[in-house]
């Protein structure tokens, strides 16, 4: 039987640091822990998503913000949500208003993670399609320049200025436009910037 006391565990993932976690900022609240993920989703070994899989226990609640923020194919998102089902575990997805319920069959329910999974599945590979499209076609023009450095150095002093006042990273990175992880890494000199000519090393699925 599962425990009625169990933890609410929050799932937060965007895949790049030109993504920001703020529409998903509402599931932090309530929850007992957070796991924030900066990583795609394309494959399901994820370090956070390991660690979150690892420490959940029968009872819990893991809160989701959609299923595309768990899973990007089909297969994942039904591998994961048995998964943690098995342990006992609730899933709950925010935008889906969709609950699985550990040793509760609901065929309406199952029946939609199903469906929405593909359909998500089929609109990210629209997406990718004409990202590649649109990318070559820029190529052939002469007019693609690759991924532009989203902040100045002037930004950057800013920023510390804002956060030596007391305002915190969250909201100095919304008053920028960019994400946590973009400010963190502006601010340890990890991130290029506009203007500069000599770019840091990179640093994969850094977390702020």
């Amino acid at each position: 039987m599962s425990n009625t006391h169990g933890q609410t565990v929050t799932y937060l993932r965007v895949s790049s640091d030109t993504q920001q976690l703020d529409r998903q900022d509402e599931l932090r609240e309530h929850a007992d822990r957070v796991f924030e993920e900066y990583a795609s989703a394309a494959t399901r070994q994820r370090p956070v998503l390991t660690e979150l899989i690892a420490y959940v226990r029968d009872g819990d609640t893991v809160r989701v913000w959609s299923m595309d923020r768990l899973a990007r194919s089909l297969t994942d998102l039904l591998a994961l949500v048995k998964e943690l089902n098995g342990k006992g575990v609730t899933v709950s997805f925010t935008k889906e208003r969709l609950d699985f319920v550990p040793h509760h069959d609901d065929p309406m329910s199952t029946l939609l993670l199903h469906v929405m999974g593909a359909v998500a599945e089929f609109e990210r590979s629209v997406i990718r399609q004409r990202q590649a499209e649109g990318i070559a076609k820029a190529k052939q023009q002469g007019k693609y320049t690759g991924r532009q450095p989203v902040l100045a150095a002037a930004q950057v002093d800013e920023a510390k200025a804002r956060l030596a006042l007391g305002l915190s990273k969250a909201q100095v990175a919304r008053e920028l436009g960019v994400s946590r992880s973009t400010l963190h890494r502006a601010l340890d000199g990890t991130l290029v910037l506009r203007g500069s000519t000599v770019g840091p090393s990179r640093r994969d699925h850094e977390r702020p």
